[in-house]
């Protein structure tokens, strides 16, 4: 048997950034991906985010690449999103993403930062917070 841990802080948007994720929605949303992650042997440890975005600290295990399991994650809950018309349009996950190891003395301050992320939208938008996130973690942007 393999023992991995390897914890990734994930963040992904909306199609085109738009507000689809109201209180109401996303609440719904978070639930249906967490129970469809734990079905799939998906270990999330946080999922929170704000109205055209969500943060995810999930656990990799070792036959899972972060690809494939935010394939399973974004895909499969777009298609639950649009079954349950809670959008008047078609309901899109923008194809891009972020994500970085989590070391294990970070994991406290990522999972305070995620579970925070209305109180830090009332401060910075997904944009600037993407921006931060592509500056403090040295991505170029291959736009």
């Amino acid at each position: 048997m393999s023992f991995v841990k390897v914890m990734i802080h994930a963040v992904w948007g909306t199609k085109s950034r738009y507000p689809f994720l109201t209180k109401e929605i996303k609440l719904k949303v978070i639930t249906h991906i967490k129970e469809n992650a734990h079905k799939k042997q998906i270990f999330i440890d946080r999922l929170n985010g704000h109205t055209d975005h969500l943060h995810c600290l999930f656990g990799l295990n070792a036959d899972m690449s972060i690809s494939k399991t935010l394939r399973l994650l974004k895909g499969e809950s777009a298609f639950w999103i649009n079954n349950q018309q809670f959008t008047n349009s078609k309901f899109e996950w923008a194809d891009e993403y972020f994500a970085v190891s989590v070391s294990e003395s970070m994991l406290d301050k990522v999972r305070a930062y995620i579970d925070n992320q209305e109180e830090h939208h009332k401060k910075a938008t997904f944009m600037q917070e993407y921006e931060e996130f592509i500056k403090k973690y040295s991505f170029k942007n291959h736009g």
